[in-house]
């Protein structure tokens, strides 16, 4: 079966072991004579596959136990909504670092629910770089410091993360979690839509300092509550139960190669090899991103000259390069180098990066 090379910036690709594992229990998982799209969520089936994919994840990512991890649903924008309800109280002010689209996203639905300020911004260069840490203060009244770990859009990614902050630091890791070490115990809340690194979509990955969930405000709704889902061990209601067993899959898949520094590695390379093209083309590629802030995840580039634009996807996808097209409000070319994306894709991708700018000669 023709499997393409996959670019897309999320539902990103899956590892092929994966699909093939979901394939084969499908119809029988574990030879139970029932798929998991069927068992009750409160099965001791499920309870294991649930157990399975929280103890994972606390593995790879070194996840203390004074730390709960959540299986939400609502994709990570519902998260820009739950972190102000919960923790934005009367009187504080929510601190928020604008990076991109997503953390402008998540500003607006704080300022909906409380006072919020804007702690640095890179929005003046056209998101191009990420603000200095000298640039960016927090006060003992912020309720929290809200930061994008990498941004999608503009393909920038911070590589130095905020530290030893007056205020707890809350992190959008969505389209980086797993690629690269993160020291958990510098966050109180980390959130991330599963589609790129962890899984399908449906699924969203929130991990929480159990002593700072405990001082959310108890006049939430109950769906909106963090206190409920930890209560409740994120089965308040039905969840989203597939897309927790493929999550559990993908673990296991990130396990096996090697665990969060080898995905780190396989990034270097993966990102290097397009990076290498943009910059020894810059007559034909114009990346995005200033070089210090470039996103491993992401790689966006455009053209020099635009009405070459069309023509470089039209031939990518005559070679089986889909998911190129930059995001819609910004245009150009992007690559998504997610996890599960091989060397091998990411090295014919430059290959015909490179046979095309020569083709421009």
């Amino acid at each position: 079966m023709k499997r393409v090379d996959n670019f897309g910036a999320g539902p990103g690709a899956l590892p092929t072991a994966v699909l093939e594992k979901a394939r084969d229990e499908l119809l029988s998982y574990q030879n139970k004579g029932i798929s998991v799209l069927e068992m009750s969520h409160r099965s001791e089936m499920f309870d294991e596959i649930h157990l399975s994919a929280k103890n994972r994840l606390r593995r790879l990512m070194n996840i203390p136990e004074e730390y709960e991890i959540l299986f939400l649903q609502g994709g990570a924008s519902l998260q820009f909504s739950m972190i102000p309800m919960n923790f934005l109280q009367k009187g504080q002010t929510a601190a928020y670092v604008l990076t991109g689209s997503w953390s402008e996203k998540a500003l607006a639905e704080a300022k909906k629910l409380g006072e919020t300020r804007i702690a640095a911004s890179s929005k003046e260069d056209g998101y191009r770089s990420i603000p200095a840490m000298n640039a960016i203060y927090s006060e003992s009244n912020d309720a929290y410091l809200h930061i994008t770990t990498n941004n999608t859009i503009y393909g920038t990614q911070w590589h130095v993360l905020p530290s030893h902050l007056d205020s707890p630091l809350v992190a959008d890791v969505s389209s980086d979690i797993l690629s690269r070490p993160l020291d958990v115990q510098s966050f109180s809340l980390l959130y991330a839509g599963a589609q790129k690194n962890l899984g399908p979509s449906g699924l969203t990955v929130v991990i929480v300092k159990k002593s700072w969930a405990e001082q959310a405000s108890k006049t939430v709704p109950t769906m909106l509550s963090y206190q409920t889902h930890l209560q409740h061990d994120s089965r308040y209601n039905t969840p989203p139960t597939f897309a927790v067993y493929l999550l559990n899959l993908v673990l296991e898949w990130t396990e096996a190669q090697g665990g969060v520094p080898a995905m780190m590695e396989k990034s270097l390379r993966k990102s290097g090899y397009l990076y290498r093209v943009i910059d020894e083309f810059p007559d034909v590629y114009e990346g995005h991103a200033c070089q210090e802030a470039r996103s491993r995840m992401n790689v966006t580039f455009r053209l020099v000259n635009p009405e070459r634009t069309k023509q470089f996807l039209t031939v990518a996808n005559d070679y089986s390069f889909i998911g190129l097209s930059g995001h819609r409000s910004v245009g150009g070319i992007r690559a998504s180098l997610y996890n599960a994306v091989s060397e091998e894709s990411a090295a014919r991708l430059a290959e015909f990066m490179r046979d095309f700018a020569q083709s421009e000669k």
